[in-house]
């Protein structure tokens, strides 16, 4: 008897109370948006974060809607397990909401504008600027712009080109004899984002905003139909794991393949910046093979990463007025330089919160290891490291140059840093630093440091967990918390965790930490159970959370069984929230809040239980699936009393911040907190606790 396949299906989850992961990344990107209208925020901050919406929906495009657009090709009727909701019907969702989002920009930058503009930071409009002026750019135009264009048509000769991602082109629909055609120039890369005008006031226009003014010089011969600023977005969602990519043995010529792939990715969205209805729209739609419902028309500007150079052409006075106070991250410092790094953690288990502490603590401890006599070795995890920040890389070649035993995992599909982090190969290679490069087919997102010393035949550690990157410019912006500790139980998971990456053992044993993909997920779903236990019981029960993004099904699940059983559950998600909390009889004992405020919330701490009791880790991971079963995490139990009691103070604090706070409803949408009492912002108070204990 023959036998007979049958498909296995996925199984039908409850999704009443769950919301798909791309709309509610839009959500939590629109609520970025609301801090522009925040009046408490100083003008060029609210101009900043109008910069960090745009960045933002450019990465969702690149990676999230292209991973869609390819799964449509290869699964169109895989269905997503939160919202039952195929590819197709994901991407219509997307492009209908990303259709409603430009006009909240185009408003809000308006209104910052004006604004700054009141200020002495003055956006030109070339239609308003008197004569003289227009001369001015006119000249500037002929002298140093229109040199150094590229300008083409299309036409027999001239097919429409490779466009690079993102690359922004001034372009105008010409009268081309008896038809219409496109002329399109490249800005030059070589060329300032902006020209100032030559006057006391801070006034300027952006390089292509120049250039469209002055576009007959560059097409004299050809009447004009429409003109306007446009780019693409390509797909980025290329994995060095991917089937299609077929490679040799050598990691790094498999990386810098995958970096070429990418520019040629199929283009998923088109922006134009016009001040009306665009023809260049339809016709760059039907050039380019892509529906009308992904591309975008514009007011604002197309790219906004200009907008952190601006702050270096103000004056004192405007520093002061359009900026945030300067905030000198230094707590805990002296304490440090005091002891010395290594006899300070030795002493008792010491945290670090960033950006209220200094990130030279840590880079400290690293030097101070590499000097020390007694140090055999140190290991470090690096994922992203910042492209200006050479300190830590140096003391790593430094301490190898010494004589210690260096290994840094490196993990080269960091996505969008993959070329800075292999740039940093050949010089730990020469000083002899072992390299390991991770998994095929999971990222090593763990953030752990091990020093290990030897003292008389014996073995002592001392060992870094944290939940961000080592990367100094980070630990300036984002919120991130890590462990250093003399602890010889975690030293001895950390040192096992080490040997494990370096012979390709994704699931050995470890007795303290939480290692994802062996043993994290795992222990979290017998905490939450652990807390329904005690609630069946009738015992007080309790979860906390704090993390990024909460995407994974099965912990989402486990989740609304706590609170179905009488499980309290608080938690913190700064972004992607796939549960929808205080839907009677489903998840009407959870409650979320997200905060977006001056730093990026980043840190991820667990907390399962009630006072003394409680169980409080800090991780790595995010409780998406693509951390809990698809990278390489680390999380690690606070044991120390005191640290426990300061984690769990800012996790209340932040639980009681009723200005940078919203509300997540049982509609899925973020609401303002109403205002009671004392008005509370988390990270200012934070901040300005970090001054007191450095005084």
């Amino acid at each position: 008897m023959a036998s007979i396949l049958l498909e296995k299906k996925a199984p039908r989850h409850d999704t009443s109370f769950t919301q798909n992961r791309e709309l509610s990344w839009l959500r939590f990107n629109e609520r970025v948006l609301e801090e522009v209208k925040d009046e408490t925020v100083p003008l060029y901050e609210r101009l900043k974060f109008t910069a960090i919406f745009t960045s933002n929906l450019d990465e969702f495009f690149m990676v999230r809607v292209g991973s869609l657009m390819d799964l449509l090709h290869i699964k169109p009727n895989q269905r997503d397990n939160k919202s039952r909701m195929t590819p197709a019907e994901q991407l219509h969702h997307i492009f209908s909401a990303c259709q409603q989002l430009y006009p909240k920009r185009d408003m809000v930058y308006e209104n910052v504008s004006r604004k700054l503009a009141q200020a002495g930071i003055v956006h030109l409009d070339f239609a308003d600027l008197g004569g003289e002026q227009q001369r001015y750019y006119e000249q500037e135009f002929s002298d140093q712009i229109l040199p150094v264009l590229s300008p083409q048509i299309l036409d027999l000769h001239h097919p429409f080109p490779h466009l690079e991602n993102k690359e922004l082109f001034v372009a105008a629909l010409l009268k081309h004899e008896h038809r219409i055609t496109l002329g399109m120039i490249p800005v030059p890369h070589t060329l300032p984002q902006y020209l100032l005008l030559p006057s006391n006031r801070m006034e300027y226009l952006l390089i292509e905003e120049v250039m469209l003014a002055f576009i007959e010089q560059v097409f004299p011969s050809y009447p004009i139909i429409d003109r306007g600023v446009f780019c693409i977005t390509r797909d980025a969602d290329i994995s060095p794991d991917d089937e299609e990519v077929e490679y040799g043995n050598d990691y790094l010529k498999q990386m810098k393949k995958v970096l070429h792939l990418r520019k040629h990715l199929p283009p998923v969205r088109i922006e134009i910046q016009s001040d009306g209805d665009s023809m260049l729209a339809p016709y760059l739609s039907r050039q380019l093979h892509l529906p009308m419902e992904q591309v975008y028309v514009t007011t604002a500007l197309l790219r906004l990463d200009f907008v952190y150079d601006l702050e270096k052409e103000f004056t004192a006075r405007q520093k002061q007025q359009l900026c945030y106070p300067p905030f000198v991250s230094a707590a805990h410092a002296d304490l440090f330089k005091k002891f010395g790094m290594m006899k300070a953690v030795r002493q008792k288990d010491r945290l670090l919160s960033y950006p209220y502490d200094d990130f030279n603590i840590f880079l400290r401890l690293i030097r101070e290891a590499a000097y020390d006599p007694n140090t055999a070795s140190i290991k470090i995890t690096i994922y992203r490291i910042g492209r200006g920040h050479v300190q830590l890389m140096n003391y790593l070649i430094m301490a190898s140059e010494l004589g210690k035993e260096v290994t840094v995992l490196l993990e080269l599909k960091a996505r969008f840093d993959e070329a800075n982090n292999m740039s940093w190969v050949d010089s730990l290679r020469d000083a002899g630093v072992h390299i390991l490069y991770g998994f095929e087919g999971y990222k090593v997102h763990a953030k752990v440091c091990l020093i290990t010393c030897q003292r008389g035949g014996e073995l002592s550690y001392i060992t870094y967990v944290g939940t961000g990157n080592f990367n100094a410019k980070t630990a300036h912006l984002y919120t991130d918390l890590a462990l250093l500790t003399a602890n010889s139980s975690i030293g001895r998971d950390a040192a096992v965790f080490f040997r494990n990456m370096g012979i390709s053992n994704l699931y050995g044993e470890y007795r303290e930490l939480l290692v994802a993909p062996v043993n994290l997920k795992k222990k979290l779903l017998a905490l939450i159970q652990r807390e329904i236990d005690k609630a069946i019981r009738g015992e007080e029960a309790r979860i906390l959370l704090k993390m990024n993004s909460l995407t994974d099904r099965e912990l989402i699940d486990k989740l609304k069984e706590a609170g179905t059983a009488g499980v309290v559950v608080h938690m913190i998600v700064r972004g992607i929230c796939c549960l929808v909390p205080e839907i009677p009889g489903k998840t009407e004992n959870i409650h979320v809040r997200s905060i977006v405020g001056r730093f990026l919330e980043h840190a991820r701490v667990f907390v399962f239980g009630c006072g003394k009791e409680a169980e409080v880790y800090i991780a790595s991971a995010d409780w998406m699936t693509r951390n809990t079963e698809n990278r390489v995490e680390v999380g690690c139990p606070i044991y120390d009393p005191e640290i426990r009691r300061r984690i769990l103070a800012m996790l209340d604090l932040q639980l009681r911040d009723n200005t940078k706070a919203r509300r997540l409803g049982s509609d899925g949408y973020y609401h303002r907190l109403l205002m009671s009492g004392e008005a509370v912002n988390a990270q200012m108070t934070l901040a300005r606790q970090a001054v007191l204990e450095k005084a």
